[in-house]
């Protein structure tokens, strides 16, 4: 009886680029087609799992009778599930092979998925959305292996932006196709036309299988107590930066609790880890000054973009605008974010990297400080420039990123867990973190102008 773990003999152009990754075999024109095909579909499925549901919260909110307070925890609860999971998912395609990491997590998808359409009430929504976010996170790594076998080996970087980007994209999809799924079977419709994405990549990945890898011993028994650590650690990191500017800071007692909960578990659990002999995460690596400008970057990159989520379209929405009123604009997102996307494959350069960074960053700020000036006369048609802007700088800074950091990964694939650990985590923090900060800086503006308003204002005021 053979090993499976026993390495094979591949062609040059055939061996996996890292452990748990594919193989590269050389496929027919109409074969990576394909493969690009399913890897567009596979991503987006797994970006519109929560990007639908953020797009329609005020509407879940309504169907679910549920309060302001009680709605915010539907995307918290993927996203504190949802960010940690590379932690274990690397090591689970190198152990167990990409057979069964691609079988087993889009069946318990479409799952998952199936019982959102049985949800009645808010604390049975949040329990789905938090096992959603569990089984959806393999998806955007599948989406990007697909992508991979789709380019011959000198566009390999080229798929890699793509394979990356195309999740991004489903943020202004999720916006631009609501209104029509919310008409067919009300908030349900929206769980249909995902169970619909889901049963599809999953018959996709089973007609058309990716090649195989080599697979590895990775697990450790002390690997699941540190997942068990900073996953809770992060978890409630993500709850405290979702809920704190609604249940407000320093008000709600349990903010404070899961503050210095979330910072002792992750302490913890790196001190772990810093010393083991054979760590999940390699710390000295993730603490050298590179990859450390490097998260600070992506993080300070996602505050940035959350103008776009939370400034414009919240200050529109606050406008009594709905998405009918809408639809234009977020079809200029789309569009920014698909050409940002575009333009980021055609021009990425090993060689130069951080000039493509300074250029979606400076566009980005244009955007921003064009919505700046807007006021109460202020209309969707005014934005669509600066959105553009935006969307357009959001995409196009991903891949000069991921290749930033990928380049420690090859030079030792050892790093591989760590480097995925902290693009996942950069990227869904920063969000939070600026939603957070511009949710708050909207709060307190508004109560210092109400402030003002309402100091002149007397009972004995016979205008009043």
């Amino acid at each position: 009886m053979s090993d499976k773990y026993a390495p094979r003999e591949w062609a040059a152009h055939e061996r996996p680029t890292m452990p748990g990754s594919p193989s590269t075999p050389l496929h027919s024109n109409a074969r990576r087609w394909a493969f690009a095909l399913v890897g567009v579909i596979v991503a987006l499925t797994g970006g519109l799992g929560n990007a639908l549901v953020v797009a329609n919260l005020p509407y879940l909110q309504g169907a679910l009778g549920a309060t302001s307070q009680d709605i915010a925890w539907l995307p918290a609860a993927y996203i504190m599930t949802n960010v940690s999971m590379n932690l274990l998912l690397v090591k689970f395609r190198q152990q167990f092979g990409l057979r069964a990491f691609t079988e087993l997590f889009l069946v318990l998808y479409s799952l998952v998925t199936l019982a959102h359409l049985f949800v009645n009430d808010i604390d049975s929504a949040i329990a789905v959305r938090a096992a959603h976010g569990m089984v959806g996170a393999p998806l955007s790594t599948l989406g990007l292996y697909y992508m991979i076998q789709a380019f011959p080996q000198k566009w390999r970087l080229k798929a890699l932006v793509l394979g990356l980007g195309t999740a991004q994209l489903a943020t202004p999809l999720a916006r631009l196709v609501s209104e029509d799924l919310l008409q067919i079977a009300q908030w349900r419709g929206l769980y249909l036309f995902e169970l619909g994405m889901a049963l599809l990549s999953l018959g996709c990945v089973l007609l058309l299988k990716l090649p195989p890898g080599d697979r590895f011993k990775a697990f450790e028994k002390l690997d699941f107590l540190t997942f068990g650590l900073l996953a809770s650690g992060f978890a409630l990191l993500c709850a405290v930066l979702s809920l704190g500017r609604i249940e407000w800071w320093l008000e709600a007692p349990w903010i404070g609790i899961a503050s210095a909960s979330s910072i002792a578990l992750i302490c913890t659990g790196l001190a772990i880890e810093h010393n083991r002999s054979n760590p999940l995460l390699i710390t000295r690596w993730l603490g050298s000054g590179a990859i450390l400008r490097l998260g600070l970057a992506v993080i300070l990159f996602r505050i940035v973009l959350s103008e776009q989520s939370v400034g414009a379209v919240g200050f529109l929405q606050a406008l009594n605008m709905g998405s009918q009123q809408l639809h234009t604009l977020y079809l200029v997102m789309l569009l920014g974010s698909v050409a940002g996307l575009a333009v980021s494959a055609l021009t990425i350069n090993p060689a130069h990297l951080i000039k493509p960074l300074l250029i979606s960053l400076a566009m980005m700020a244009v955007g921003a400080w064009m919505d700046s000036h807007s006021t109460n006369l202020t209309r969707q048609s005014n934005m669509y420039l600066s959105q553009f802007l935006l969307a357009f700088g959001g995409t196009f800074f991903l891949g000069p990123t991921l290749v930033l950091g990928i380049s420690g990964v090859l030079a030792n694939p050892r790093n591989m867990v760590s480097f995925s650990v902290l693009f996942g985590i950069t990227q869904n923090i920063g969000g939070l973190i600026g939603s957070a900060a511009l949710g708050t800086f909207q709060i307190v503006r508004e109560k210092f102008h109400s402030s003002h308003i309402v100091e002149h204002l007397t009972l004995i005021d016979p205008l009043v």
